[in-house]
């Protein structure tokens, strides 16, 4: 080793470099190996994959689905549309049955359930989100009760007690459903999920659109054409806005966005896509005149709700597989911050 900082061979001593520049990583030192590709610990992902089952997509679904139909029979109640009151009280209230059977079911145990109403912690999406469903199943239960009444019990005095309660809970319903049909959406963007968490500016908007436009398909399947207009109108303004924040999605920079354009994911959302588009136009030409039309637009919109709920997860769960979603993320804010302090 001579005195000048070099070998005998004539290389400079590692740590002693003449040339101080920034390497490729953002670090002082230029690197003296190629640069390395991301790998994880014996190729085992570098996230924990999602454990919930199809319960889940299945529960964000019928929880959107009720918080929709609630809207919905709030303003049938407000204009005096019996019909399309009648089918948002109960179609909500029986979506709230089963998306609460399939929360539990995945639980594992109800008391799981029960031991997320012992404490209120305004910092987690889901103690918030248990307190809204907490304040929105009883007017929803209430109002569908007072919807599916025997006639012989309407005339007794705590029938009558029950008809004059079932506007305000029904308002009651309506206040706390659009909290209902986006929490789940900061529930998940607010995970480690690279893919949920990236996503977290759109997915609300996906999720309350897409409630939207399958409480308005169901309002389209079972309530007649000549009183079903709300439900066409807020079916067409729910896929709008489900489709355009879902196109977000697939825009957005960066190597994540791929868990949504590509594989099983990319075909099960661009399928709802298709169907939503088609349950929208219906609703908005033939599902005007069209009993049988209205029906066929109503159960695409629907069936679009679930598709895009399950593809969400789906996108979810193969960004936490592949280690690239994790390193490649890191590395492209790395370079950013890099390229900005050379600019300044």
């Amino acid at each position: 080793m001579s005195g000048d900082g070099t070998t005998r061979h004539g290389g400079h001593r590692p740590g002693r470099r003449r040339d101080r520049g920034k390497d490729d990583d953002g670090s002082r030192e230029q690197s003296m190996v190629p640069r390395a590709e991301f790998r994880s610990y014996y190729g085992r992902p570098v996230l924990k994959p999602p454990v919930w089952e199809w319960k889940i997509p299945a529960y964000l679904f019928t929880g959107g689905l009720s918080a929709g139909a609630a809207l919905l029979a709030a303003g049938a109640d407000l204009t005096a549309r019996p019909r399309l009151r009648q089918a948002g009280r109960v179609g909500g209230f029986a979506a709230l049955l089963v998306s609460m059977y399939l929360l539990v079911a995945d639980l594992g145990r109800p008391a799981r359930f029960h031991h997320m109403m012992r404490v209120a912690k305004p910092s987690s999406p889901m103690s918030v989100g248990t307190w809204i469903l907490i304040a929105y199943g009883p007017g929803s239960a209430l109002a569908a009760t007072a919807e599916m009444l025997p006639a012989a019990w309407r005339a007794t005095p705590p029938g009558r007690l029950l008809r004059l309660a079932a506007r305000p809970a029904g308002l009651s319903a309506a206040l706390f459903a659009p909290g209902v049909a986006s929490y789940t959406a900061v529930l998940l963007s607010q995970t480690a999920v690279p893919a949920w968490h990236d996503a977290r500016g759109e997915l609300p908007f996906v999720f309350t659109g897409s409630a939207a436009a399958s409480a308005g398909g169901l309002g389209m399947v079972l309530v007649p054409v000549t009183e079903a207009g709300p439900a066409r109108r807020f079916a067409a303004v729910g896929a709008a806005a489900e489709i355009v924040a879902s196109r977000l999605i697939d825009r957005r920079p960066g190597f994540v966005t791929r868990a949504y354009t590509t594989g099983h994911p990319h075909h099960l959302r661009r399928a709802s896509e298709y169907l939503t588009l088609a349950g929208a136009v219906t609703a908005l030409t033939l599902a005007r005149r069209s009993r049988a039309a209205a029906a066929v637009g109503g159960l695409a919109l629907m069936a679009g709700s679930v598709l895009q709920r399950f593809g969400t997860f789906e996108a979810g769960v193969t960004s936490t597989k592949d280690p690239a979603y994790v390193v490649k993320p890191q590395r492209e804010r790395l370079d950013a911050r890099r390229e900005q302090r050379d600019g300044e």
